[in-house]
């Protein structure tokens, strides 16, 4: 099997091993102060994009005991922090100049349109440090990962 671009190749995934033990580590920092909902739409999203950028992220679905399917999940877990703006900013910045660390963000734009190329448009205007993020999602080496987040809270 070829290497993925990013993420696991079939022998690297071991379902039946703790989350610890896995090779790489997905976290997203999600914008504490912001109500529940926005919270949840920002972390969702950039979840999505994670999903679809990592090979291997998704584990086998699982079959109920009716039979029934039930999509399977991000094996590896996430781990779900709360920032402040700046420190999402930050993280950001370190995470996408670091190796081997794949990011995906949430600008403040993607909530305040309901037409995608007008998020688009809006985004190709700023730099990146001006763009007020939301969320932050990170997968990438454990201890890479650790640094760059530093001692940042559970989201509660």
């Amino acid at each position: 099997m070829d290497t993925p671009a990013f993420g696991f190749t079939a022998d690297e995934i071991d379902t039946g091993a703790p989350t610890r033990a896995a090779r790489l580590k997905w976290v997203i920092v999600v914008d504490g102060g912001l109500p529940a909902g926005r919270i949840a739409n920002a972390t969702a999203c950039v979840g999505a994009a994670m999903g679809a950028a990592v090979s291997g992220l998704l584990g086998p679905d699982a079959v109920d005991a009716e039979g029934s399917s039930h999509p399977g999940l991000p094996w590896i877990g996430c781990t779900v922090l709360a920032g402040d703006q700046t420190q999402l900013t930050t993280i950001r910045s370190r995470a996408a100049s670091s190796d081997g660390v794949l990011v995906a963000d949430m600008p403040a734009h993607a909530q305040l349109t309901r037409v995608y190329d007008e998020y688009l448009q809006e985004v190709s205007h700023r730099a990146p440090d001006d763009l007020g993020y939301l969320a932050v999602a990170l997968v990438g080496p454990r201890g890479r990962v650790d640094r760059i987040v530093g001692r940042l809270p559970l989201l509660t």
